[in-house]
């Protein structure tokens, strides 16, 4: 542990949960039960621009994952992070459990920023996805889980890059050059398709 609360994991470590169980082992206890240990911090979205989360958040390799209160105004002091609409559910045991929000950071001010190579996802517990054992019981629960988010926010790194292509020009003049944005949306469309057959 860091003097800061914060873990580094040593060499040869790694932390990699899936969606399934960031939500259920990581976010879900959270928002749920008064007093629960975890690796995972608590950070201010705002006081933190993504190059700054390295010793902040729980970094495992270029990924850093942390608590973040749920907000609509996720701007810092040299930029904000942008919803590019894209959410996923995320489903255990054939249930939707959650549901991850797909951001990118802007450089400057809303609505004029510059985007760059940082994404993050942004995990939320629906409401209606778990029971309690009354109606009084599940409204409060459901206050309880809107006020947190668990996010992961990492650098894209595209292999267009490494190969010299400017994959972050959204000018698309020779008909063959994509922004990584463009890419990422590509690659949804299978699964996009299955999430959106899922059962709400």
């Amino acid at each position: 542990m860091m003097a800061s609360g914060t873990l580094n994991l040593p060499p040869g470590f790694s932390f990699s949960p899936t969606d399934e169980q960031l939500l259920l082992h990581f976010l879900y206890p959270k928002t749920s039960l008064p007093s629960h240990p975890t690796i995972i911090p608590d950070l201010d979205l705002s006081l933190h621009d993504p190059w700054h989360l390295n010793g902040k958040a729980l970094s495992s390799g270029n990924q850093h994952y942390f608590f973040s209160r749920a907000k609509e105004n996720r701007s810092t002091e040299n930029g904000y992070w942008k919803e590019i609409g894209v959410t996923e559910a995320v489903v255990s045991a054939s249930e939707k459990v959650g549901m991850k929000k797909y951001l990118v950071f802007n450089l400057g001010e809303a609505p004029q920023g510059t985007e760059t190579s940082w994404v993050m996802q942004e995990f939320h517990i629906c409401s209606s996805s778990f029971t309690t054992a009354s109606t009084r019981g599940r409204r409060k629960s459901d206050q309880c889980r809107s006020k947190w988010v668990l996010c992961k926010a990492y650098e894209k790194k595209s292999s267009e890059s490494e190969e010299g292509v400017n994959c972050y020009n959204d000018e698309n003049d020779s008909g063959t050059e994509l922004s990584w944005l463009d890419e990422f949306y590509m690659s949804l469309d299978d699964d996009l398709e299955e999430v959106m057959s899922l059962p709400n």
